[in-house]
């Protein structure tokens, strides 16, 4: 069974910001699960047995090769995509860069990265990176 297909699938996401108030986006590649092309806060995929702040430690240091801290929970969402036959439910934290200079690890899922001002993001933005920036900014 593939999460996310057969059976709903467990992500991680963060808005990690730097020491200037910016906050770390990722393209989707041509490769990635879902949404290509589209601009996100990053994550993934949450493996058996990890917990959920250990996994978007894993994938940020994996994919980008930075060390975050993380200083709170923005909440959980449901990130349902009919048209390709997907539903994941996704805890997005809260998180202060701490080490490590970006870059991208796996090209074929990530097309470019940068930091934003979160009122002068790049478009398109992916379903749930849409409800988290909304969500940030409303609380």
């Amino acid at each position: 069974m593939e999460p996310g297909r057969h059976c709903i699938g467990v992500g991680v996401g963060a808005m990690v910001f730097d020491a200037d108030g910016r906050v770390f986006m990722a393209r989707r590649g041509g490769g990635a699960r879902n949404e290509s092309g589209t601009w996100e806060f990053p994550g993934g995929e949450v493996n058996f047995g990890e917990r959920l702040e250990d996994a978007i430690r894993r994938e940020l240091q994996e994919e980008y090769g930075i060390e975050i801290t993380i200083s709170g929970c923005l909440g959980a969402f449901d990130h349902i995509l009919p048209a390709e036959r997907q539903h994941w439910v996704a805890v997005t934290f809260l998180a202060r860069h701490t080490a490590g200079s970006p870059d991208i690890r796996e090209p074929e899922k990530c097309s470019a990265i940068g930091w934003f001002d979160l009122n002068d993001m790049p478009e398109p933005l992916s379903q749930i990176t849409s409800e988290n920036a909304a969500r940030y900014r409303n609380r």
